[in-house]
């Protein structure tokens, strides 16, 4: 078996069988899956997945325990969200017949926020190691982020892993409120007590280093609107944790 395909999902009816779709090169594919209630699991099964149950414990140890699965000599690593474009598995599969190969590789990945492409802000080419031989990597990090770590070398690919990171407003308004309350108790964790100030300078830092240092007001309006909820994200993480202490005091 040469590759076996990892998504991790959550009520992802919407996007996931276009995920499934990309990922028919693969001989073996399997989805992590952390207690869906809507079609998730009706869609994989019909698109040909394995599915794997398995409570939520992050990113980081959702795809380990899919690499821990998988039989594949190669392991290909998505979100439901993402998607393998033509190009993309054209050089994979190009790629896989050489002996002359990286441990792992990562792979750029094209965002769309709102239904636009982005190029700036620090989306692009946002490399993303996904793409791993053997056992040749693994992945660490708590509830909101993982971070690869290699055993060997990494290479590059050139062609773009696709990714609809935000499809509207209110899903980009979601995320922000879901992620800024992980992060606020991540900071809660680390016994971080920020003040007022502190959330204002950390949100208008975001933008500036959003918009104007990563250049995503070459994006247009778009990427004045990236950059603002980036900035909100970060003051309401800070807010929140700021409160968190605020309710421990008063315990």
């Amino acid at each position: 078996m040469n590759i076996s395909a990892i998504v991790i999902t959550k009520n992802e009816e919407r996007v996931i069988e276009r995920c499934l779709r990309s990922l028919s090169f693969c001989d073996e594919i399997l989805v992590i899956d952390s207690g869906s209630v809507d079609r998730t699991l009706e869609i994989a099964r019909a698109c040909g997945a394995v599915v794997v149950a398995e409570d939520w414990r992050g990113p980081a140890t959702q795809r380990n325990r899919g690499l821990a699965h998988a039989r594949g000599s190669w392991r290909l690593l998505l979100d439901a969200d993402e998607w393998v474009s033509d190009p993309l598995r054209e050089e994979i599969l190009a790629l896989i017949s050489k002996d002359d190969t990286a441990g792992a590789y990562r792979i750029p990945r094209s965002s769309s926020y709102c239904g636009q492409y982005m190029k700036h802000g620090g989306w692009w080419p946002d490399p993303v190691l996904r793409l791993i031989k053997g056992e040749n990597a693994y992945y660490e990090g708590g509830i909101l982020h993982e971070r690869p770590v290699p055993k060997g070398t990494v290479g590059m690919l050139k062609q773009p892993l696709m990714h609809e990171s935000f499809c509207d407003l209110e899903q980009v308004l979601g995320k922000v409120n879901s992620y800024s309350t992980w992060g606020a108790q991540m900071l809660r964790e680390e016994q971080v007590v920020p003040s007022i100030l502190g959330a204002i300078g950390h949100g208008l830092w975001t933008f500036i280093r959003t918009y104007l240092i990563k250049r995503a007001f070459l994006d247009g309006k778009y990427g004045f609107m990236l950059s603002v909820s980036n900035a909100e994200g970060s003051y309401y993480k800070y807010v929140k944790a700021m409160l968190l202490a605020d309710q421990g005091k008063k315990s």
